[in-house]
């Protein structure tokens, strides 16, 4: 069986103003990978992830998903067509209960909300569906908590599983582990290989390479906007760019 392409990118650039941020970006994801973008503070991870999702536009290039092409779609419309964004900072809805910020993704893929009537047989089928959702990451006796109060690392399991619940098929996850206490990144780690053996294609912008290094096929290395490196794990490890990249030529 053949695995599709799910992501293309081509000749991707991006500048603000005289700063070129992304430089002539190819990139190709196949359905079910697990990608890491690595690279320095300004490299253009994150403008990256932004292009991607919409919330920058390009000044070249074009973004395909699943073979469509979304390049002039706003960022909800990215959203429904399978493309799953979660932020550094977090995305969640703070005010909002743990449950509701399921609910609401549920609600988003049906064709009238149930909101409308909160005593419908959907309504309590959502309810059920998001406990069941919660379990899966250990938050369902948080169900009725706002979701502000939850812990950092908590917000992130909840970010991450809501966008599973919003029906995504690619994952952008943008440092995961950022403001994550230790002992939850290990529930972090369970998630992403949850979502491996769901079939979900998943990228990851991280620091760590230890720990995506856990999960990734592929590792993309961003510099000056560029890709310089794209290779399985263990090849950019021992890359004498990547060590240049990072600490300079120690030659000099």
């Amino acid at each position: 069986m053949t695995t599709e392409t799910i992501l293309s990118v081509e000749s991707l650039s991006f500048a603000v103003g005289d700063l070129q941020i992304l430089n002539d970006v190819h990139l190709h994801v196949l359905e079910g990978e697990t990608v890491g973008i690595i690279g320095p503070n300004g490299s253009g991870k994150t403008t990256l992830f932004n292009c991607l999702s919409g919330f920058n536009s390009p000044q070249k290039g074009s973004i395909a998903l699943k073979g469509r092409d979304i390049s002039p779609y706003e960022p909800h419309k990215r959203a429904i067509a399978g493309l799953g964004r979660v932020f550094q900072n977090f995305g969640i809805f703070r005010e909002m209960t743990v449950g509701e910020n399921i609910i609401l993704a549920l609600e988003s893929r049906q064709p009238i909300r149930s909101t409308f009537f909160p005593w419908s047989k959907q309504n309590r089928k959502n309810v059920a569906t998001a406990r069941e959702y919660l379990k899966q990451v250990g938050l369902e006796d948080k169900f009725g908590d706002k979701a502000g109060s939850l812990s950092g690392g908590q917000m992130r399991l909840l970010e991450i599983i809501r966008t599973l619940a919003f029906g995504a098929e690619l994952f952008l996850l943008d440092e995961p582990t950022a403001g994550v206490a230790p002992k939850l990144k290990n529930n972090v780690a369970s998630l992403i290989v949850k979502l491996q053996e769901l079939g979900k294609t998943v990228l990851i912008i991280e620091h760590d390479l230890n720990f995506i290094q856990k999960f990734c096929t592929r590792i993309i290395v961003l510099d000056q906007g560029r890709v310089v490196l794209d290779d399985a794990p263990e090849k950019v490890r021992e890359s004498r760019l990547l060590q240049e990249i990072y600490f300079g030529n120690a030659s000099e």
